[in-house]
């Protein structure tokens, strides 16, 4: 699903910032991984160079068995918007839209109808248990329930892989629970999921966890206690 080879990313804003060194990784199909790291770590900008957000300097990079290297913003966009469902921690609706209209919008873009895709977005919302909130504005809903619309409106595409970026940050815990249970309950179905978190409760219930340090992954940790945790435990 992912091959990255030795990539290399460096910013030039005043004294050269080397952020991601030599990075090698192989994600497989269905995968559920978590990246973790000290701000500044490098693990944000991986995030948006494997969303195609972002390009690296050297190396390889490989998605879905397509080579992704000097691509033009039309294609890039086409790429993200078929393969790849984001979350963000701060949710990214629409604040003048609904919340069937925020989930709806991707398919804005892909050229479908007004009404298949509102009908599509509704079966999202309802799949998560919004279905009742469908003309609610953000500011209407919760903070467990903002991030919910995200989900839906990541999944619209009915994409390859969803990319989120510490969706459990703007959350309680019990709130934070729920997400990363409805993530989990995802990524059964087939779902390819990569998520940053610094939180270490968040990350033991992935299957496999990629340590960065200083630009470099330090190590990757497959997750043997996932199993034991229970659903309810408390993310310390």
């Amino acid at each position: 699903m992912i091959r990255l080879e030795n990539i290399n990313k460096t910013y030039y804003t005043g004294t050269p910032l080397h952020v991601l060194k030599g990075i090698d990784l192989h994600i497989e199909k269905g995968e559920f991984v978590s990246i973790m790291g000290a701000s500044g770590s490098g693990k944000s900008t991986l995030l948006n160079i494997l969303g195609i957000l972002d390009t690296y300097d050297t190396g390889k990079y490989y998605l879905n068995g397509t080579f992704i290297d000097n691509l033009t913003e039309t294609r890039s966009s086409s790429y993200r918007n078929k393969l790849i469902g984001f979350v963000f921690q701060s949710f990214n609706l629409i604040s003048f839209k609904n919340a069937l209209e925020n989930v709806a919008l991707p398919l804005y873009y892909q050229k479908v109808g007004r009404r298949t895709r509102n009908k599509i977005a509704l079966e999202y919302l309802d799949k998560l248990g919004l279905k009742e909130w469908a003309h609610h504005m953000p500011a209407e809903l919760s903070g467990g329930q903002k991030q919910r619309v995200a989900i839906a409106r990541a999944l619209i595409t009915k994409p390859h892989m969803i990319l989120a970026d510490e969706p459990t940050g703007a959350l309680d815990s019990k709130t934070s629970l729920e997400v990363i249970k409805i993530l989990r309950d995802i990524n059964r179905e087939g779902m390819t999921m990569i998520i940053v978190t610094h939180e270490s409760g968040i990350a033991n219930k992935t299957d496999k966890i990629i340590h960065l340090s200083d630009g470099v992954i330090d190590r990757i940790e497959k997750n043997t206690h996932k199993k034991k945790s229970s659903p309810d435990s408390e993310i310390k």
